[in-house]
């Protein structure tokens, strides 16, 4: 008895220790067990000691004159005047200075100066950046971590993708290995280097956090990396790791209220910095396709007065003449949802897939129109120049003495438009909105209206009587999208917008 009472005592414990680990289990703890099918944490030792010698130092330097109207040494664009807080960042504060990323009072020269950081490509003196890193730099000098230094060559650089290629008299170099960002996953681990705050060399690592996002100013191409490795003034142009310590990215900006990282990071994109990084090398200039078209968002109840299953693709404004979207047949109201085989989910897609493209390459393209797809082959032009936006502040024309109309389906008042009107609006009829009333959300006091269109068909509008018409068609709650011509400053532009019809209006 007493034996196998010490025998029934001594399994005690193991029992007790089984429970515990059950218990632990069933409550989410890693036991023994399933410590083992855990993933440890990667190492990003071999990163940094295999990548860091191919991230570079770049300090810049800028005559004081030129940089008078700069804030904090950044181009010629207010960092104030990014939308929802991204900013673009190279300057770091002097630790001796005043934090302002100047040097001390008694130190300064005749010159501003920034910095941020950069990537050896090639071994012959190749180094990537970003354009506004070096964006009016009278002097770029380059340093590697073994504390060597290079003045250095602005090769070309390109501010709608942010991407600059620097060259320095130098050889034997080691190059940073570049991946494929098309492949980056979403929640794989990245790592960022770069100086952030002028300390070179500085590695932080975090998690891709998202792909494809538009953000920055209306121009920009990139199609952002959002990932939350921390960066800080004086990262920008450095590199984005993956963990085979390819580079998949280049840092260019972040989302921030306080000037610091606050876990939002953007980078561009490897594929499209080396596709600038090439064409730069081989020609010194940046070749994109051109479609000869503007475009506009397609929202819900846009979809639906289109008569599109969903919410997607880049609603044609207008088409510009002469251009290869009019030699091949689209027209305004189009909406494209694919170009060159790929689907175009938001109209800031467009522009990326179409400027991805050399000019003269015919690709086909597909739209939606009256309700049916279409498909046509164009020919791409070339992209011009750069130019400078116009100011989307809105000058409406002062509405005159002429008759007016109260609709029945829309709560505005509308006129004929003027000879005078049409040949400045560069419209042939249409009705112009002299007041607006109720429950209008996007109509505006002086819009000519020159089209409706309901459950995707359309319907032209000329005189007031043919907007009644084809109104009287809408049931109520229907979404409807008016395409009008709105000025812009003195300026007349083709745009839609979609209200909700409604009887009791």
């Amino acid at each position: 008895m007493l034996d196998r009472m010490s025998k029934s005592r001594s399994l005690l414990p193991s029992l007790l220790v089984a429970g515990q680990l059950a218990a632990l289990g069933a409550l989410g703890v890693a036991t023994p067990a399933s410590a083992q099918t855990m993933q440890t944490l990667p190492s990003f030792v071999e990163i940094y000691e295999q990548q860091g010698p191919t991230v570079v130092s770049i300090q810049v330097a800028t005559n004081a004159r030129g940089a008078a109207g700069r804030r904090f040494g950044m181009p010629d664009i207010d960092p104030e005047d990014l939308p929802e807080q991204f900013r673009r960042f190279f300057q770091q504060p002097n630790p001796r200075g005043n934090g302002n990323g100047n040097a001390p009072e008694r130190d300064r020269g005749p010159q501003t100066r920034g910095g941020g950081s950069g990537f050896v490509v090639g071994a012959d003196g190749f180094i990537v950046t970003n354009h506004h890193v070096v964006d009016g730099a009278d002097e770029v000098t380059v340093k590697f971590t073994d504390k060597r230094e290079f003045k250095a060559k602005v090769v070309g650089s390109d501010p709608r993708t942010d991407i600059a290629l620097l060259k320095i008299e130098a050889s034997g170099l080691k190059a940073a290995r570049i991946g494929d960002s098309q492949n980056l996953k979403v929640g794989e681990w990245v790592v960022a280097i770069g100086q952030p705050f002028g300390l070179e060399n500085t590695l932080t690592k975090g998690i891709v956090s998202a792909k494809g996002r538009n953000v920055g100013d209306r121009d920009t191409l990139a199609a952002f990396i959002q990932h939350d490795a921390a960066v800080n003034p004086g990262n920008s142009g450095g590199p984005l790791f993956n963990l085979k310590g390819e580079v998949v990215g280049v840092n260019s900006m972040i989302f921030t209220r306080s000037g610091g990282f606050q876990g939002l990071s953007f980078a561009v994109p490897a594929d499209q910095a080396m596709d600038v990084v090439r064409q730069l090398q081989t020609t010194g200039k940046i070749q994109r396709g051109r479609l000869g078209v503007a475009i506009a968002p397609v929202s819900k109840d846009m979809a639906e007065a289109f008569g599109l299953s969903k919410a997607a693709g880049a609603l044609v404004s207008s088409v510009e003449k002469d251009t290869a979207a009019e030699k091949a047949g689209i027209l305004a109201r189009d909406i494209i949802t694919r170009f060159d085989g790929k689907t175009v989910n938001e109209s800031a897609d467009l522009p990326r897939l179409v400027t991805a493209v050399r000019p003269g390459t015919r690709v086909p393209v597909e739209v939606w129109r009256d309700g049916k797809a279409m498909t046509f082959n164009v020919q791409l032009g070339e992209t011009k120049a750069e130019t400078t936006t116009a100011d989307a502040s809105k000058a409406k024309p002062a509405a005159g003495d002429r008759a007016k109309t109260k609709m029945q389906k829309l709560d505005i008042e509308i006129s004929d438009v003027t000879a005078e009107d049409k040949k400045a609006a560069g419209v042939k009829g249409g009705v112009q909105i002299e007041s607006i009333r109720g429950r209008v959300r996007s109509l505006e006091n002086g819009d000519i209206i020159t089209a409706v269109v309901y459950r995707g068909v359309t319907s032209e509008v000329t005189t007031k009587d043919s907007l009644d018409k084809a109104l009287a068609k809408v049931e109520k709650g229907a979404a409807v999208s008016f395409q009008v011509r709105r000025n812009f400053r003195n300026e007349w532009n083709t745009i839609f917008v979609t209200e909700r019809i409604g009887d009791d209006q």
